[in-house]
């Protein structure tokens, strides 16, 4: 069964809930046009099969919508609110995830992102 997510006048998910087009199209739940088709399936971008594996299906707008989510009308896409501990992220298509705004050292190392000065900390132990 096909999950839909409501969202309100400010692209916001408001609510999401699984039924089928039918029961949405009744308007019983309310405006039709305001509930989008979201799959459980998808995140990051990639559709997922049952063990959680990347399955190769069509990725339905990128992510599973959520409530307190944003619906981008311009990309038909659902994405989180950006993180409020991490201010200088930015949201990054095709995944729609907010992601920090300098690439992570591909070194070997462990890395903390470090908000303060917007750059990754190599871990010590």
């Amino acid at each position: 069964m096909p999950s839909f997510a409501q969202v309100d006048s400010n692209d916001i998910v408001v609510g999401v809930i699984r039924a089928d087009q039918e029961f949405i199209d009744s308007g019983e739940v309310g405006d039709p046009a305001s509930w989008i088709q979201t799959s459980y399936n998808t995140r990051g971008g990639i559709h997922y099969g049952p063990d959680g594996k990347p399955d190769g299906g069509i990725s339905l707008r990128a992510n599973y919508a959520i409530i307190g989510g944003i619906y981008n009308r311009e990309h038909d896409v659902f994405y989180e609110q950006k993180p409020e501990a991490y201010p200088s992220f930015i949201v990054e298509p095709p995944t729609w995830m907010w992601i920090p705004p300098i690439p992570r050292p591909d070194d070997g190392q462990l890395y903390t992102w470090d908000e303060a000065t917007v750059s990754w900390i190599a871990r010590t132990y």
